[in-house]
């Protein structure tokens, strides 16, 4: 379904990956593992189509992802670095905004349900620029939990998480592939994932 071939990514005149080649499959994960500065997230940046790869080339069940990059998109959802929250809005309000801009039905008590999951029962309502960064995190995360997308991109998805938050996104990453989703992700924790999965190695 995802397909990545040969892709290479410079900046300046380093060299920060080559020949980069793999596949992800419906009711697969992948975690993208490698040092600081190997370019991890560049290379996600490449495969959802933020960034133009300068070798190699992505493709979305079958098509280059240039072919048809509203339809990749619809299928995707991206949490990277970036948590794409409005500070004047609050959690919910948030939530709403991501459902509206992503055309999907938005259900308030399914929304608050994700929320005091991720442990934000009482803030909610509150201007997202009053909560902390894990909390902010947790905001952002709670996309998992309503998103249908099949393809997740997720950088980093367990930093700033205390250990019940990282089980309960590990828990919704191995329930989206046992449903027939895709994963592919980094971290630096340790990851206890269900289901098929395989870790691949990033070097220059």
């Amino acid at each position: 379904m995802l397909s990545v071939s040969d892709l290479s990514c410079i900046r300046g005149d380093q060299t920060l990956f080559s020949g980069v080649s793999f596949d992800l499959s419906p009711g697969q994960w992948l975690h993208l593992e490698g040092t600081n500065g190997s370019g991890k997230t560049s290379l996600l940046r490449i495969v959802t189509g933020f960034t133009p790869p300068d070798q190699g080339r992505v493709c979305w069940k079958g098509r280059p992802l240039a072919d048809a990059p509203e339809a990749f998109h619809t299928d995707l959802l991206y949490l990277g670095h970036t948590l794409a929250l409005k500070d004047e809005l609050t959690a919910l309000e948030n939530l709403q905004a991501d459902a509206a801009i992503a055309g999907r039905r938005f259900v308030p008590t399914d929304a608050v349900a994700a929320l005091q999951r991720l442990g934000l029962r009482g803030r909610t309502r509150l201007p997202v620029r009053v909560l902390s960064q894990g909390q902010k995190r947790r905001v952002a995360l709670a996309r998992l939990m309503l998103h249908r997308a099949p393809l997740w991109v997720l950088d980093e998805p367990f930093v700033a998480l205390d250990a019940q938050a990282q089980t309960l996104v590990a828990d919704a990453i191995s329930a989206h592939v046992h449903q027939g989703g895709m994963a592919l992700f980094t971290s630096h924790q340790p990851l206890d994932l269900q289901g098929r999965g395989a870790s691949y190695r990033l070097n220059a």
